[in-house]
């Protein structure tokens, strides 16, 4: 009789920042009810993997399940897997943090299960081929991938029935192949066809493995999983046939396995992940090339594999595709390399004082690594602004807990110039004890973040809108009848129609930041700029800008200037940025001069863009000076004139965000409102609030402008 061994694993996590009814609906819709089932079929093994925010969430919230877990292990029927312990994505941290995150996890599974893990859930299957180096130094001695990783190696499907040997510089490392057909079964088809498919791969020698390691919020979480898996029985029935085949098909853990067979081979796996992750991180133009070539094969009726050939993407260029994704990639890695600093410094305190602040701060640094908020695929990630400012929270966190160590309580007012984005050009860093103010010169001389540290928050966290490959999804249910040939769905037109989601496809040829300088063609007006059709007449935005650094005594100040042009003719524009220590007030000095022989006509625009989070809450709001706003939801649009002063209101947060002009001003307003894919279908999702000054004006030749904006944070 052929048998075949089944390898059944699970991962769970939640990201740092979610919200809590998300954690309490995922334990009792999935966590706790599969945990219930498998302890019923106590003869089919599984390895499981919780990230450690679940474990800290199930200590405080639910410590019995942790009593549970230990139950199934104690038993011999559960392995417990590991990972790094807030779900960084381990290629793209410093190997200080490798070490650390591991580490920690490590210590948990050993202090609470009484087993040292052999096993590690490698985050989002990213596999780089110096993992095995680091990954040996944590005791690890197998990780599971996706059998995309090895079809990219040249393995044919029918040779990743086990494990195999890899190796850095002599440090080996084993890995197991997840079979793509197992994870597009279970548990998404009848019990019946597993059962079937696991016939199809068993042989005459019982080594074959049916390998499975994959989410467990599959059980529950997903959409209309819940009812399926347990209300309608379909994973009981899974175990049962598990159990009534129990002849042929031995369920086992990994370790089980690596102790009873050999490996396969030796093998070396390029950089990869699971292939649509792979698809994901494309450029759009690149994403729309391979979905045309991938719908072409499947029409021709060629195996997928062949297709899978073509998704060159890699994880790492996110941060090409999304700058705000790498931005906080770079603080992520400014806040660490700060740390190891400190950790090698002396101390005034004693080493254990020592070790106890940088502890904390490690602590927080480690959560500001959750990979949630640093990608974008079919669940929101990137684009969900409470997961990146859960981020920065956590690295502004450990960023104060440092200098509070390394400053204690004196006042200062820093500059630094650095290669803060790794673009190979100089970004400036004005800081004091409140603010934190990083500016690009070579990108207009913008503000792209503005960290109020005693509220943790990053002001700028605003993510631009820029087309995806499945916006054409919506473009094309949104031209549909509801009835004839080629229809979309009813709810695929309803969705888009309705919610106006064809209107929100805008996409902005910059980042959506600060100190932006536009100068407006005739014609602008609120509704052409805000949806990007509308005439740049300068060459002032996202061109590099002549900057010095400058200090003096308290204060720290930033010199920009670019000569340019508007209309063709030239302009100079000079921006200076001051800071003083012990204040949370920056200083902005615009000056305009018209170097050429002919009278300049401008419409100056400056644009700012602040992200406090929610659109619609009425916790946060503008209050502008002298008006009285029908709407005033940082989710509204207008224009007001002879304005100012203007502030955004967080009363969740306890903070307001003033900006008052020395010149009145015309004032527009308007959101920045991104349309994205989710487990659940589209969705509009608010990003911040842009708002724009803006001046009529005419310079003669050799004539200069003057203004200062005073933008103040205030509790």
């Amino acid at each position: 009789m052929k048998k075949v061994k089944f390898l059944f694993g699970v991962h769970c996590h939640q990201p740092v920042g979610n919200f809590e009814h998300v954690f309490d609906e995922s334990y009792e819709n999935s966590y706790l009810p599969f945990i219930q089932a498998m302890d019923a079929h106590p003869r089919i093994k599984f390895a499981v993997h919780y990230s450690g925010i679940l474990y800290d969430w199930f200590m405080d919230k639910h410590p019995e399940f942790i009593d549970y877990l230990k139950k199934l292990v104690k038993r011999g029927q559960m392995e417990i897997m590991t990972a790094g312990y807030y779900e960084p994505i381990i290629p793209v941290i410093p190997d200080d943090d490798k070490l650390g995150q591991i580490g920690k996890s490590n210590d948990f599974i050993k202090e609470k299960f009484g087993q040292a893990p052999r096993g590690l859930w490698l985050t989002e299957r990213i596999w780089e081929p110096h993992l095995p180096k680091i990954l040996a130094k944590t005791g690890i001695e197998y990780v599971t991938v996706d059998d995309y990783h090895f079809i990219s190696a040249g393995v044919p499907k029918e040779k990743m029935m086990g494990y195999y040997v890899t190796e850095e510089e002599g440090s080996t490392l084993k890995i197991f192949p997840i079979n793509k057909n197992l994870r597009y079964l279970i548990p998404f088809k009848l019990p019946e066809e597993t059962i079937r498919y696991l016939g199809e791969i068993a042989n005459d020698e019982g080594t074959a493995a049916g390998i499975l390691a994959d989410d467990g919020e599959k059980f529950g979480v997903w959409p209309g999983t819940r009812k399926w898996v347990f209300e309608e029985g379909y994973l009981e029935r899974l175990l049962a046939l598990l159990d009534e085949n129990a002849a042929w098909i031995e369920p086992m853990t990994f370790s089980e396995y690596l102790d009873q067979f050999p490996p396969l081979g030796r093998i070396y796996l390029p950089t990869a992940s699971y292939a649509e992750m792979m698809e994901w991180s494309l450029p759009t133009e690149s994403g729309k090339n391979l979905l045309r070539v991938t719908e072409e094969i499947k029409r021709q009726g060629k195996s997928e594999e062949y297709g899978q050939f073509f998704k060159g993407g890699f994880f790492r260029n996110f941060f090409v595709k999304y700058p705000e994704a790498n931005n906080m990639h770079k603080k992520m890695l400014q806040v660490s390399q700060r740390l190891q600093t400190l950790k090698k410094g002396k101390s005034l305190f004693g080493e254990k004082e020592r070790d106890a602040r940088l502890d904390e701060a490690q602590n927080e640094l480690f959560q500001g690594e959750c990979n949630c908020a640093y990608w974008h695929g079919v669940f929101g990630g990137l684009y969900l602004n409470y997961l990146r400012h859960a981020v920065y929270e956590h690295l502004l966190k450990a960023e104060q807990l440092m200098e509070k160590y390394s400053r204690g309580k004196d006042d200062f007012a820093d500059i630094v110039v650095t290669d803060f984005d790794k673009d190979g050009r100089d970004e400036v860093i004005l800081s004091n004890n409140l603010l934190n103010l990083y500016f690009s010169p070579a990108e207009g001389g913008s503000l792209f973040e503005l960290d109020y540290k005693p509220k943790y928050f990053n002001l700028l966290n605003t993510l631009a809108r820029r087309e995806e490959v499945y916006h054409e999804k919506i473009r094309h249910a949104a031209a549909q009848p509801a009835h004839g040939p080629g229809a979309a769905s009813i709810h695929e037109i309803a969705r888009a129609k309705e919610d106006g989601l064809e209107k929100a496809l805008v996409y902005d040829w910059h980042r959506r930041v600060c100190l932006l300088d536009h100068f407006l063609g005739e014609g602008t007006d609120l509704e052409n700029f805000s949806r990007v059709k509308y005439e740049e007449a300068g060459d002032f935005v996202g061109q590099p800008y002549d900057f010095m650094p400058q200090r003096r005594g308290s204060e720290v100040s930033l010199f920009l200037s670019r000569l340019g042009k508007v209309k063709g003719q030239p302009l100079k524009v000079e921006k200076t940025i001051s800071l003083f220590a012990r204040q949370s007030i920056a200083e902005i000095n615009y000056e305009l001069s018209n170097p050429g022989h002919e009278p300049l006509e401008l419409w100056f625009a400056p644009e700012f863009n602040f992200s406090l989070l929610a659109g619609k809450a009425p916790d946060r709001y503008y209050e502008i000076e002298g008006a009285a706003l029908a709407d005033r939801t940082l989710a509204s649009s207008g224009v007001l004139e002879n304005i100012k002063q203007v502030k955004l209101v967080d009363e969740w947060k306890g903070f307001s965000v003033l900006l008052a002009l020395d010149r009145a001003a015309n004032f527009w307003r308007f959101p920045i409102e991104t349309v994205s894919q989710s487990e659940s279908g589209f969705e509009k999702i608010y990003q911040g609030s842009a708002v724009l000054f803006n001046w009529k004006l005419t310079l003669k030749p050799g004539e200069k402008w003057k203004t200062k904006i005073i933008l103040r944070i205030e509790d």
